[in-house]
């Protein structure tokens, strides 16, 4: 089963980023206010950008890179640039 890495925009236009197996399942968890703490108090959240990969592993990795990105390269990552 495939992996996404997730960018979600919350409310308050803090950006989040994190990994899941099931992606709709998650955004619907964070916009109920039990998706994690970071999330909690700022839904609505909004995807923004998903990409697939392989395992959990590649997720995780994939993740702690972007996580690392500062805030105007993960908006083009958006735009597709």
């Amino acid at each position: 089963m495939a992996w996404y890495v997730y960018i979600i925009e919350c409310n308050d236009t803090l950006l989040y980023t994190g990994i899941t197996k099931d992606l709709e399942r998650r955004i619907k968890e964070h916009n109920s206010g039990n998706g994690c703490r970071f999330t909690r108090y700022r839904a609505p959240v909004e995807l923004m950008y998903s990409e697939k990969v392989k395992s959990r592993p590649q997720a995780l990795i994939r993740e702690a890179e972007i996580k690392r990105l500062p805030r105007q390269k993960k908006l083009k990552l958006f735009n597709g640039d």
